[in-house]
């Protein structure tokens, strides 16, 4: 058996043959191993491909993760920022609640080491186990709800309290005129025309001529001109049956159906009508009728 080889290199063919039985083991061994190369080769390459493959993938799975990642900690910086806005908004209604509570304390004139809103509240209890872990976004929640709750429930009481400041407005105290004395007092006494004694229905403070008359109460005004005996006169409704009367001004101030407040000028002292020098003839009428206006004198 022949066989020819051809080779560029060498431009001329090779013959090679074969003619004992050792020479054909020879070349089948040959091509045997040559084939094994082949094949080994071969799966060498194909391996090469799939394990590049299997590289991109994992490759594109750890791209996957640190996308993952980068998302939760944008994630997680978002709820902090939800947090701190949080704790900032509970902060301030802690602020405000601290100073509507201390308004409350000194409008109501309570004991501040009583209703103390600068120091947090007592609170205390044993430890209690397995609790589970917080949930710190609805704890939140409700403490803001608290906080809102509390805060409505002060203004409530601060309206209340308001009320009760207003009603003490509207409630006669304190003395008619800034400067001044007491000359005659509320009861029997000599009557300054007839020398006889009478009944004096009312308080009167003497002082200078044209000094200022004010308002011991807030109020409407009922009267405001020329009366019998009183002179000039201004009077004053506060409701609740309350009734104040300034009389013997030389100058009213104010007019009929005007709202008057407590302390305001209402008219110069005078000395009209039945007097005898300049003062304010002061009473103080309840449900109709003329009471000592002493106590609401001394009352401040």
């Amino acid at each position: 058996m022949d066989i020819i080889l051809l080779s560029k290199f060498r431009g001329r063919p090779c013959r090679l043959h074969l003619g004992s039985p050792m020479q054909y083991v020879a070349l089948l061994i040959f091509a045997g191993i040559v084939s094994a190369v082949l094949a080994i080769t071969g799966y060498w390459v194909g391996s090469s491909q799939v394990a590049s493959a299997n590289i991109e993938v994992v490759r594109q799975e750890i791209k996957l993760q640190r996308q993952l990642i980068d998302q939760t900690r944008f994630d997680a910086r978002a709820d902090l920022d939800a947090l701190a806005a949080r704790l900032g908004e509970i902060q301030a209604q802690a602020m405000r609640l601290n100073a509507l509570g201390q308004k409350l304390v000194t409008i109501a004139k309570l004991d501040k080491n009583e209703f103390n809103f600068q120091n947090s509240p007592g609170m205390g209890g044993p430890d209690e186990l397995g609790i589970q872990e917080m949930d710190f976004s609805s704890e939140i929640d409700a403490v803001i709800a608290e906080l809102e709750d509390r805060e409505q429930q002060l203004n409530v009481l601060e309206n209340i309290l308001l009320s009760t400041k207003m009603q003490d407005e509207v409630f006669p105290a304190g003395r008619p005129i800034k400067r001044g004395w007491i000359s005659s007092n509320y009861g029997t006494r000599t009557n300054p025309f007839s020398g006889k004694l009478q009944f004096h229905k009312g308080m009167d403070f003497a002082g200078k001529l044209g000094s200022d008359v004010l308002a011991v109460a807030g109020g409407v005004v009922t009267w405001s001109s020329d009366r019998y005996g009183y002179g000039n006169l201004v009077e004053i409704n506060h409701g609740n049956g309350y009734i104040t009367r300034y009389g013997h001004n030389r100058e009213n101030l104010v007019a009929v159906g005007e709202t008057v407040k407590r302390g305001q000028l209402i008219s110069h002292m005078g000395s009209t009508g039945r007097s005898t020098g300049p003062h304010v003839h002061f009473e103080v009428l309840k449900n109709g009728r003329q009471i000592n206006p002493l106590k609401f004198v001394q009352r401040r």
